[in-house]
């Protein structure tokens, strides 16, 4: 130990010491990267000045003015969908809404982007996009500015993976390499940073093993499940970025394996039902300062 040659009681008020400084760095990280990000369509909560200083100071000072990006591009979703064929990654199932365009025009000859009858198949999904690290991460203010709080979670992210921020701002956010083609259920989960893509470096580039920490009754026969992701002929449209998919999976598994995750959406389920619990449970401090910041509207129930 550290501390193993001193007298006892300095090594105790030695590991006190050290104990608080980690319980304020945990601290300091759930309130200004994790909870936010769980709550990542909302505002985040102001940072400590202080504590943020520190961190920016170890990173240097390149990384303390951040450029949030402009309006999120909408019409981009088309792109999306062509470089994944228009199919669900998991099930590999055809885009509904696409079926029923394509059978309009085409009959019932329509095929699908490989050329293959979609007659023949009698099962389809309606298909969604979402970004591997989410949009309001960058997203700016009523000013059109990045706020103090989205420049904190940038640092700290940028803890996770250096200069990870360059592929997110100046519109990075918004191509195609953020971004993944899922039905409904799989946005909510992989959004709530409960499903994760795990690289598989023996197999084909862009294969993965995708897995949970879902209930085994909510996977069974879907997860875990391992596939190669589908490119463009002419590359033209980046496929997902290993790099982003990388980092969603730690934060996946520091979210599920200090239960840091359940705890938040316990805040969060407080904020979504604007209730009190009698046993005094309920985390007003959280639920409070998130409705000072702009996160809740209304009032809060006793």
């Amino acid at each position: 130990m550290p501390c193993g040659n001193r007298k006892r009681v300095s090594c105790k008020k030695w590991s006190a010491r050290l104990s608080g400084r980690l319980a304020y760095h945990a601290r300091y990280l759930f309130d200004n990267f994790f909870l936010p990000l769980k709550a990542s369509t909302k505002k985040t909560p102001q940072p400590s000045p202080v504590y943020h200083s520190v961190i920016q100071q170890a990173q240097g000072r390149e990384f303390q003015d951040f450029v949030g990006t402009p309006k999120r591009v909408s019409k981009l979703r088309g792109q999306y969908l062509i470089r994944d064929r228009h199919r669900y990654i998991i099930s590999r199932r055809f885009n509904q809404s696409e079926v029923i365009n394509r059978i309009r025009k085409g009959g019932d000859n329509t095929k699908d982007d490989n050329r293959n009858l979609l007659s023949d198949e009698n099962q389809f999904k309606n298909l969604k996009v979402i970004y591997i690290l989410p949009h309001s991460l960058i997203s700016r203010d009523t000013d059109s500015q990045l706020s103090r709080s989205k420049e904190t979670a940038l640092t700290i992210l940028n803890i996770f993976d250096y200069r990870v921020i360059d592929l997110l701002t100046n519109n990075n956010i918004n191509r195609p390499r953020n971004t993944i083609i899922v039905t409904h259920n799989l946005h909510r989960f992989f959004g709530d940073f409960k499903v994760f893509f795990e690289p598989i470096a023996s197999q084909l580039p862009h294969t993965y093993r995708i897995d949970s920490f879902l209930p085994f009754s909510i996977v069974r026969g879907l997860l875990p499940i391992t596939r190669t992701l589908f490119l463009t002929k002419s590359r033209n449209i980046d496929p997902p970025l290993p790099r982003l998919l990388t980092l969603h999976r730690a934060i996946t598994h520091i979210l599920h394996l200090s239960a840091t995750g359940a705890y938040i959406n316990k805040i969060l389920d407080d904020m979504e039902k604007k209730t009190i619990r009698a046993d005094g449970s309920t985390e007003l401090s959280h639920v409070v300062t998130l409705k000072l910041g702009g996160w809740l509207d209304g009032t809060i129930h006793v």
